[in-house]
């Protein structure tokens, strides 16, 4: 007989009941602030109308372009897989509304179905609601931000792909699918499953649905490949690891300069195309790590497919010529997945990211000149947010290979199969 009376059912569920009710609360109340920010973004401490204008000004323009049928192939800023013109399409879905209020309206609806889905996973058996609550709690840490990018979007496929995964081998790969489509990242959330039956149905109902939803793309709209060349000629932008080096080189007589092009501020110099190169070739080297990883992986648990697919986003991010503010939107999601499981080892990398969260948004929108004018200001920003994304990177994939490389632990005894017929005597 167990020592500890056992808890009620019913107290368990009305915990279970007055959880969900608080994080519906923090979330209908930490949203209200965002929105009410993003009212208020023509503050100067707000960024003085930048975040926003990338809704009514770009995305409407793409708007326009995406109805008549064709991709903006001649605009140097469309550096999207031909999926993102389903997303920017989608505030025709409102028609009621203007195109900036229907893609704000969108983007909070993929947010709650965010956090919906985070917490039906963790109310399931040996799962926890830390993931819905670090969803919810955490996107407000970039302010309003997420509601004028469709980055939340794309995160919403990458989450359900995670979470489909443990009843639905087809519906993960379909939604990993999607998201690859819209923004490429996606695709790495099916690096983490289980070998065997489980990989070969996700890897290829995910082949299938990307081969089939891109050809109706490419059918309906004209230019479907013109983004290849724009993101080709992208250069080193003022945020990325590369960036910060060059931000610090100035103060030792570098003598590039920050310039508005492909949509970003990015460096012109001498060594730019060097040091561009070596970020290719360092997630060329991401890749390969993860691919051995892969191969000498030995032991999965429940949460091995989510801490996988958080170490290999953040292992890519860090590489990248390009890490906007946005992009830590895809980070808090797979953090947030990781965090349903009881099993995962990827805590400590989650609260790395929040912190990371914080100065980002310090950096952009709030002292984002000091970054461009590579103040010493902006160098110590840009020094510690990268700082933080290195020391979470570098913590993810040691934890995920040392829990993955372990033996699995023996089975426990069970006292039915010790315990002797009736009848039989017991050795003396």
């Amino acid at each position: 007989m167990s020592a500890f009376p056992r808890v009620p059912r019913a107290l368990t569920v009305a915990s279970t009941r007055h959880r969900l009710l608080a994080l519906t609360a923090a979330w209908l109340l930490t949203r209200a602030l965002m929105l009410w920010l993003l009212a208020r973004d023509t503050l100067p401490l707000l960024g003085g109308g930048a975040v926003a204008r990338e809704v009514w000004k770009l995305y409407d323009h793409w708007y326009l372009v995406l109805a008549h049928g064709a991709f903006p192939a001649h605009d140097t800023l469309w550096q999207y897989p031909p999926g993102a013109g389903a997303v920017l399409l989608s505030p025709a879905l409102l028609p009621g509304l203007t195109y900036f209020q229907a893609f704000v309206a969108l983007t909070l609806a993929c947010d709650a179905l965010i956090a919906a889905a985070l917490a039906r996973a963790g109310t399931r058996t040996g799962r926890s609601l830390g993931g819905a609550a670090y969803w919810t709690l955490g996107l407000p840490l970039l302010l309003h931000i997420p509601l004028a990018r469709y980055d939340v979007q794309v995160t919403a496929l990458a989450v359900l792909s995670l979470l489909a995964l443990e009843r639905s081998t087809r519906a993960c790969g379909v939604f990993a699918a999607l998201g690859a489509l819209v923004k490429v990242w996606p695709a790495l959330v099916l690096l983490g499953t289980p070998r065997g039956r489980a990989t070969r149905s996700a890897w290829s109902w995910a082949a299938g649905a990307g081969t089939g939803a891109a050809l109706v793309l490419a059918w309906v709209f004209r230019n479907p490949l013109a983004f290849v060349r724009q993101q080709g000629g992208r250069g080193v932008q003022i945020e990325s690891f590369g960036g910060t080096a060059l931000a610090l080189a100035t103060h030792a007589g570098w003598p590039g300069t920050v310039r508005y092009q492909y949509g970003a501020l990015e460096f012109t110099g001498p060594h730019v195309a060097a040091v561009a190169r070596i970020s290719l070739a360092l997630s060329a080297a991401a890749l390969g790590l993860l691919v051995l990883w892969r191969v000498r992986a030995r032991h999965w648990t429940a949460a091995t497919p989510y801490d996988a697919a958080l170490t290999a986003v953040l292992l890519f991010t860090v590489t990248s010529r390009v890490i906007s503010p946005q992009y830590m939107i895809w980070l808090l999601g797979l953090a947030a997945v990781c965090l349903t499981s009881r099993h995962t080892t990827q805590r400590p990398v989650a609260a790395l990211i929040a912190a990371a969260c914080l100065v980002s948004v310090v950096a952009y929108p709030m002292l984002y000149r000091e970054v461009a004018g590579c103040t010493w200001t902006g160098c110590v920003l840009m020094f510690v947010r990268n700082g933080l994304l290195a020391a979470g990177t570098l913590l993810s994939f040691r934890r995920l290979w040392r829990s993955t490389r372990a033996p699995a632990p023996p089975p426990l005894p069970d006292p039915e199969q010790d315990r002797l017929p009736s009848g039989t005597l017991s050795p003396s």
